[in-house]
């Protein structure tokens, strides 16, 4: 099968299309024909090894345990271990690959677990395969926060993939989101529902007279001690540099906003597996909003 691998740390350009042997599933597997991926920043980050820590996990000098990367997909499941129980051939499903990451290849085996769920009904592959990295990351801090109808929530960096996932979530929760972007995202996180927004260019989110009752970073470029006087007294402040709790069914709530209508994604840019350097060097530019798709089963 095809698959972009890495065997050294760099730039875009350690990242080869070739041909490897398919994965067989293990007892507790699906194997997946991968429709579609995305570029994440848990991909790049891992190809560079920044942060440095990244050689810990993945091999000091070179990549070692995660040779293929792509951090979340979508497809349609060709064949499943003897203890599978959730899943059929046929199924369509979208799911988070966690750290063994794989999904920049025509097919990828993934657990049985709570970080794979039938693609929702009313979302293409492409749309499905962008949703379970930021989409997890914003409704788990969010919960975290202890997000209820009425909060006041900034969301700090609202055009990125987590903050227009974040921006939606707060919204089903009927809170009131401040959304905080540049000059030229304002119209689309205005689409998503944002009751207000500050455009950081012209002026400093730290300084409003607002105060609220959570505030997500959803880019990891602020901290507490610079926003904690427009917090109020017991608000909470959640930030992606650290790690939210997990909870089972995360994914199935996704699922379930996206079906209700109330959660979309935004796909700025689609590639194929051919173009991956290209997107990854989008992605790296930090100037995407939403999610970048590769596609790995249809051309753009």
């Amino acid at each position: 099968m095809k698959a972009v691998v890495y065997e050294k740390y760099g730039t875009p350009d350690v990242l080869e299309l070739k041909d490897i042997d398919k994965p067989v599933p293990k007892k507790n597997e699906v194997l997946i024909r991968v429709h579609a991926t995305t570029v994440s920043a848990g991909d790049w980050r891992l190809r560079k090894a920044d942060p440095f820590l990244a050689r810990l996990f993945n091999g000091l000098f070179k990549p070692k345990k995660v040779k293929v990367l792509g951090f979340e997909l979508a497809g349609v499941v060709e064949e499943v271990g003897e203890k599978v129980q959730a899943f059929k051939p046929g199924d369509p499903v979208f799911a988070s690959c966690g750290l063994r990451f794989g999904g920049y290849a025509e097919y990828a085996c993934l657990p049985e677990n709570h970080l794979m769920a039938i693609k929702p009904s009313n979302m293409t592959f492409e749309e499905a395969a962008s949703v379970p990295v930021g989409g997890l990351t914003a409704l788990r801090f969010l919960k975290q926060a202890g997000i209820k109808k009425g909060d006041k929530v900034m969301v700090y960096g609202a055009s990125g993939s987590v903050g227009t996932f974040a921006v939606q979530i707060a919204k089903s929760f009927d809170a009131e989101v401040t959304a905080v972007c540049s000059t030229s995202n304002i119209n689309l996180v205005s689409q998503l529902g944002a009751d207000k927004i500050i455009d950081y260019t012209k002026n400093d989110p730290s300084k409003t007279e607002a105060r609220f009752d959570i505030i997500f970073d959803a880019v990891g470029k602020i901290t507490k001690s610079t926003y904690k006087h427009v917090l109020k007294s017991g608000g909470k402040f959640v930030s992606v540099n650290n790690t939210p709790k997990t909870n089972a069914d995360d994914l199935l709530t996704l699922k379930h906003l996206i079906e209700e209508g109330k959660l979309i994604t935004v796909i700025d840019r689609r590639y194929t597996l051919e173009q991956i350097r290209e997107a990854h060097a989008y992605v790296e530019s930090f100037h995407k909003k939403g999610n970048v798709v590769i596609n790995v089963l249809n051309k753009p």
